[in-house]
């Protein structure tokens, strides 16, 4: 497979990716939905005449809408329709769009040239905590050693209800939160600007389909027709505010101060070249939480920090969507166990994904173990927690034997300084 638009060797959108995406751009200020191809994004909006497959022929204006959530509402077999269409469309031996000089010039614009924003209308998002390693990290921390899972953590995904209101696409800056914090045990509270932010590394997963109702269970077997495509997340954490506030219900102020994903939602299809073994797990799941097949994807990650001091980032973090303890058809069939019903566009969060080494770990909560052990940047700076001016850009990519690459682009943001809070 080849496609007639020409791209380096190493672009994250190769026409074994093409993934979906919403754009504005100096040609239209309209919302079109987008598909991604070398430096370039294919515009399905003038484009949608040409999805002639038995099913989309009669569906062609999901095209024409100005986000992901309807096509994402339709079946399996209508995106998998839609990908075969848009290879043939791309390949070098199809003429129909290759050699009509006027259709190209309106349905190609330059990826520089264009506007990202938020691919969905997204109704609902749920954060799971379903890295092994991430999870014990954390209890050592606070637990020690011999009590570092919770008694539930291995019997299922744990995760809380968020928010999607704050919700936002890659580049948009995120501001320092105010909130209530307890700078010495036993004290009294303090109020002022979070002092430990931090970034947590993590996959989201979009979900599609058709909505179950109220009532309505979906088991870990059948979750992948409910499953679309995945981005990349960083759900952005002031860990002292949480530290004071999450007891006894969980994460709340220190969780909705914003949540940044990459534009791009790439397809269960374009991943499925790179499906592993899932993380084996003692004891067995209850029988809603099992299936057979395996949906883990080695997805290597990057986190990068950039500082104001200098454009030179580094890298500090090299982890792998593997390392997920709990896959995502886990996550979504517990999600709805109770019979709670999820719509197309709804969001389902990893949790912070942590290797198996100092390097790999998904935060710099663990990175920096509770600020005992900075990290030194490649500008000579330290870090204990990110500082006001930190630019965060994760990354995520596969690699096959090839050499094709599935990537995800930039989940990019910058963290600025505390708006003074005026009584």
């Amino acid at each position: 497979m080849k496609s007639f638009i020409e791209y380096s060797s190493d672009t994250d959108f190769p026409i074994e990716n093409l993934p979906y995406g919403v754009f504005t751009s100096a040609k239209n200020d309209r919302k079109h939905i987008g598909v991604a191809i070398g430096d370039w994004i294919l515009d399905l909006n003038v484009i949608s005449h040409l999805f002639d497959g038995p099913l989309l022929k009669h569906e062609q204006n999901v095209f024409k809408e100005e986000t992901l959530n309807t096509f994402m509402g339709f079946s399996k077999a209508y995106w998998i329709e839609a990908r075969k269409t848009l290879q043939n469309l791309l390949d070098v031996s199809t003429t129909i769009l290759q050699n009509d000089t006027e259709l190209r010039k309106r349905a190609f614009v330059k990826q520089n040239e264009a506007q990202m924003h938020v691919p969905v209308d997204i109704g609902d998002y749920t954060d799971f905590y379903s890295s092994l390693h991430h999870a014990t990290n954390v209890g050592i921390m606070f637990r020690g050693k011999d009590n570092a899972l919770f008694e539930n953590w291995k019997y299922l995904p744990v995760g809380y209800h968020g928010r999607s209101s704050s919700i936002v696409i890659s580049g948009t800056p995120i501001t320092r939160p105010y909130g209530q914090t307890l700078p010495v045990e036993g004290a009294a509270p303090h109020f002022g600007p979070c002092r430990l932010m931090d970034f947590e590394l993590e996959v989201g997963a979009f979900i599609g389909g058709k909505p179950n109702k109220l009532g309505e269970r979906i088991t870990a077997k059948n979750a992948e027709e409910h499953i679309f495509g995945f981005v990349l997340l960083n759900d952005w954490s002031a860990r002292d505010i949480q530290k004071w506030e999450y007891i006894p219900l969980g994460p709340f102020t220190a969780k909705n101060l914003g949540s940044t994903i990459s534009p791009w939602v790439v397809t269960v299809e374009a991943l499925r070249p790179y499906i592993v073994d899932n993380y084996p797990q003692d004891p067995t799941p209850f029988p809603y939480l099992r299936h057979d097949d395996s949906f883990n994807f080695d997805i290597k990650l990057e986190v990068d920090i950039t500082t104001e001091k200098s454009p030179v980032a580094t890298t500090v973090c090299r982890s792998n969507f593997k390392y997920m303890y709990w896959t995502v058809k886990q996550q979504l069939a517990q999600q709805t166990v109770t019979g709670c019903n999820v719509r197309p566009g709804d969001l389902l969060g990893s949790g912070t994904i942590s290797g198996e080494v100092a390097d790999s770990f998904g935060s710099m909560l663990e990175l920096a173990w509770k600020g005992t052990k900075p990290i030194r940047l490649s500008t000579g700076e330290e870090r204990k927690f990110l500082q006001d001016g930190d630019t965060v850009t994760l990354r995520g990519f596969c690699v096959n034997g090839n050499g094709v690459k599935i990537g995800f682009g930039k989940c990019e943001g910058k963290l600025l300084p505390a708006i003074p809070f005026v009584e």
